[in-house]
């Protein structure tokens, strides 16, 4: 969010800038960017996740094999999907800011005006 106030007559693009920049090779690579990583990640943790519902469902037996004390594989398998979700976090956020931000950035100054 920007600490710079604007008013939309002196910041509003015109729509044809907009077009313009959406026509862009720098905003394809975005959208290739952004999708390189969302789409195969998006489909490892659903996978991921309906293997542990299947595995709930239907491997009883094993899902309530103890480890250690009353700790189970399934115990250890729900704790895991949070652990992966902060893990998914934490590589979009280093993904978004090393190879999606610079280029949106680009993005908006040519969208602003300001050219960079």
């Amino acid at each position: 969010m920007s600490s710079v106030e604007h008013t939309p007559s002196e910041s509003a693009p015109d729509a044809q800038k907009w077009v313009d920049v959406q026509a862009s090779d720098d905003f394809a690579e975005l959208k290739h960017r952004l999708r390189k990583f969302v789409f195969p990640v998006s489909g490892l943790f659903l996978a991921w996740y309906l293997l542990y519902v299947l595995l709930a469902d239907y491997a009883h037996d094993f899902m309530s094999t103890k480890v250690f004390g009353n700790i189970n594989v399934g115990l250890i398998f729900g704790l895991l999907q949070f652990v992966s979700t902060f893990v998914i976090t934490t590589l979009y956020v280093r993904h978004a800011n090393k190879n999606l931000d610079p280029l949106a950035e680009k993005l908006r100054g040519e969208i602003e005006g300001d050219g960079k």
